[in-house]
């Protein structure tokens, strides 16, 4: 029997947590945005434009690091607290690429790493 690949995607627009789901263990790997705090208080200074497209490019960069991550699984949830993961899955659904991969999005509160695990178990020994 092929085992399926199955990954859970914790994340907002500042850093990912991509967890394997596996029988043996979870296998972490941490993605982080050059979004960050400074750079946001840097942009306030700017231009309100020059702003956008600085953070829009830092996001799609995040994003596009995201997509290589998970081009070779068959099921993502994405999950977290804002709607970083709806932008991402806005960009990716558009992409032939992706169109293979079966994914949910559902909304969660901030979690530790211990709890993003237990969501990500009971969400696939459901689905």
């Amino acid at each position: 029997m092929k085992t399926r690949k199955r990954l859970g995607i914790w994340m907002d627009h500042s850093i990912a947590h991509l967890m394997e789901f596996t029988n043996k263990h979870f296998e972490i790997k941490t993605i982080v945005s050059k979004l960050t705090d400074e750079v946001k208080e840097e942009t306030l200074s700017e231009r309100e434009s020059l702003m956008h497209i600085k953070k829009k490019r830092l996001l799609l960069d995040y994003y596009k690091k995201l997509s290589e991550a998970i081009k070779d699984y068959e099921q993502v949830i994405l999950f977290g607290p804002t709607n970083a993961k709806i932008e991402f899955f806005d960009i990716i659904s558009e992409d032939i690429h992706f169109f293979k991969i079966k994914f949910k999005i559902k909304n969660t509160d901030k979690m530790t790493h211990n709890q993003q695990h237990d969501f990500i178990k009971e969400y696939f020994s459901e689905a």
